[in-house]
């Protein structure tokens, strides 16, 4: 796991120093400690050359475009690893941040080919599967998670592609002048004509895209930039294959084990972040069974108050598998005091008030793994969230009233929410009720902020539930994915997400809907993600197994009522939200001030405005750059 950087002048511009690169590598370099690599390279005239990382130099004008790359060493730490690489012949170019969990499957077949390798890194297989099977060829070989470039000074092409799922981010910036693309934001700071600015309507940086999963970008000398899709959810459909409950269970088993299996490969140390929920605990019972004894351990964050700790379940699965468990205490201290890194590493703002128990987690952990396997993906792919019952079932008594009350300024919301299947799966994983947002942003569309995700939600084929599954995965994963490869990668830890394994993630879609989300399960309740749940419940007990889902919470009313944390949003946060003028300033300082009375709902809404506030302050004012460390 690494960081790419870079940028081709599309207006033929050359390249006159690469100071403009090596800043724009340094300010990622938390993404690769461990190497550093600089290759200009020129479409027009097919040549490139390898130049210093570490001071700034003049270059001699044959070059209109630079890569750059930061190394996290995971697979062979020598230098045969190091990135940009290049093909024996030098006219294909590669950078690649990720793992390919199949790679060594491809070796010997291309060894017979006749490739000569000269690392034993999963990087140099994918090049050698670009020279022998082309770019979109090569992306259909591959199974794992990545971001990657490709120049290939033969044809005069550059490529830039992302994994199907979107686990690996990669942005990009396209105008007239120049094609600039990278890991992180933050890197095309140091572009020459580019700053942040907010765009209104979205509220998110303009100018960047974030290229899509499962897609890439080719451009070639003196033509367009074009996009295209390689890989669509809806080649999935679910299947009425035949076949009983305990033979998808033995299946579901056999692919899950398969992928943990794989994604073990490394050099370094590895282990499981354990949250105690069922996902990571199956992850870490599977790992655990294909580790020595005594070589897999544990982390995972604890909390003083034991609502939203789920410590006893994490002791459960340690102490059942005998493995050795860190445990982090993440209080209110440590919350504010990094709330604002966070936000630097994420570049975008704290939707999710976890995000900071995931940094301190991949901080913490350093000290002891460079890898880590999580769970992330199992509700979206397998349907493991409640409201995959809610959106399915919406006329329940229970549902109407939780609905109701979410609504009770505005009850038209609970009609559209019962008889329009398409908004009643859209706001299902809303981070604000339409009502809310009202009230804290004049002039907000709820037309306007649907309409995007109406257009997604359409292009979906199958069932109501496969339609769900499918609008997780494309719009509510991703965020999820960004925020776990950045706040771990803040720390140069590597997550991996065995759940997202391609042939998980196709076997999931085989599976019969009845047999995931099974209404009056033989548990004598409605169970999300049953099988999952089942196959869980065998080593860890039925209680483990299908207690209610807890998620990763976060006591944030108790940490806003810190007295220090109140300091900082009543001198710092709440004054940049008046300034800025683009909320309900008054009603925002109304519920600062009477937190313990506050709905979850109102909770939720007030974090998404304090930590745009702190976003904005970071990247828009650059206000907070004396109080937080770049790491």
């Amino acid at each position: 796991m690494c960081g790419i950087a870079g940028y081709i002048n599309v207006d033929n511009r050359p390249v006159m120093s690469t100071d403009q690169i090596i800043r724009m590598l340094n300010v990622q370099k938390h993404r690769g400690p461990d190497d550093s690599g600089i290759r200009l390279f020129s479409l027009l005239s097919g040549s490139s050359a390898e130049v210093s990382c570490l001071t700034p130099e003049s270059v001699d004008g044959n070059f209109e475009a630079v890569l750059g790359f930061n190394r996290l060493s995971i697979l062979d730490l020598s230098m045969n690893g190091h990135q940009p690489m290049v093909s024996p012949d030098n006219n294909v170019i590669i950078a690649l941040n990720g793992e390919i969990y199949n790679a060594f499957d491809f070796r010997k077949e291309l060894q017979d080919w006749g490739y000569k390798f000269r690392s034993v890194t999963d990087t140099e297989i994918v090049l050698a599967l670009y020279l022998k099977h082309g770019f979109e060829g090569m992306l259909e070989l591959l199974n794992g998670m990545f971001a990657l470039i490709v120049i290939d000074l033969r044809n005069r092409e550059l490529y830039i592609a992302r994994d199907r799922f979107g686990i690996k981010p990669l942005y990009y910036v396209l105008n007239d002048r120049l094609l600039a693309f990278s890991s992180e934001l933050k890197s095309f700071d140091f572009l020459e004509d580019f700053s942040f600015v907010l765009n209104s309507e979205k509220l998110d940086e303009s100018g960047i895209e974030l290229l899509e999963p499962g897609n890439y970008l080719i451009y070639k000398a003196g033509h367009k930039v074009v996009k295209r899709q390689y890989f669509d959810l809806n080649n999935y459909c679910r299947s009425n294959r035949p076949g009983s409950l305990d033979s998808f269970s033995d299946e579901l088993k056999e692919w899950l084990d398969r992928s943990v299996r794989s994604q073990l490969v490394s050099d370094v140390k590895l282990g499981c972040q354990l949250s105690g929920g069922i996902d990571s605990s199956l992850v870490t019972w599977l790992a655990s069974s294909n580790t020595e004894k005594g070589r897999l351990e544990s982390v995972s964050i604890v909390f003083k108050n034991k609502l939203f700790s789920e410590e006893s379940y994490i002791d459960r699965v340690t102490e059942t598998l005998g493995i050795k468990s860190h445990k982090f205490l993440l209080d209110n201290e440590y919350y504010l005091n990094n709330l604002e890194k966070a936000t630097w590493h994420l570049e975008s703002p704290l939707n999710h008030p976890n995000t900071v128990a995931i940094y301190k987690l991949s901080q913490s952990a350093k000290d002891y793994v460079t890898v880590l396997l999580s769970g992330e993906g199992a509700d979206e792919v397998f349907g493991g969230y409640k409201r995959f019952y809610d959106i399915q079932y919406p006329f329940s008594v229970k549902r109407m009233l939780i609905e109701l009350n979410r609504n009770l300024n505005s009850p038209s919301e609970l009609f559209r929410y019962c008889f329009d299947n398409r908004q009643r799966a859209i706001m299902s994983n809303a981070y604000m009720t339409p009502y809310l947002a009202g009230r804290l942003k004049r002039g907000f569309s709820r037309e306007r902020a649907l309409s995007d995700r109406l257009v997604l939600y359409d292009t979906l084929s199958g069932s109501r539930f496969d339609k769900q599954v499918k609008y997780e995965m494309s719009s509510f994963l991703p965020d999820l994915l960004i925020r776990q490869d950045k706040m771990s990668m803040a720390h140069s830890i590597e997550n991996r997400v065995p759940f997202l394994d391609n042939e998980v993630v196709k076997g999931a879609f085989s599976i019969p809907e009845e047999f995931l989300m099974m209404r009056k399960s033989p548990h004598g309740r409605n169970s999300e993600k049953y099988l999952l749940k089942k196959i869980t419940a065998a080593t860890f007990g039925n209680d483990f197994a299908f207690r209610d889902k807890m998620g990763f919470g976060i006591p944030v009313k108790e940490f806003f009522s810190d007295v220090k944390f109140k300091e900082y949003l009543n001198d710092l946060v709440l004054p940049g939200i008046k300034q800025r003028g683009l909320f309900a300033y008054n009603l925002v300082s109304e519920w600062l001030g009477d937190i313990k009375t506050l709905k979850y709902t109102e909770i939720e809404a007030l974090w998404i405005m304090i930590s745009f506030e702190i976003w904005a302050a970071v990247y828009l004012d650059n206000k907070y750059e004396n109080r937080y460390t770049q790491i």
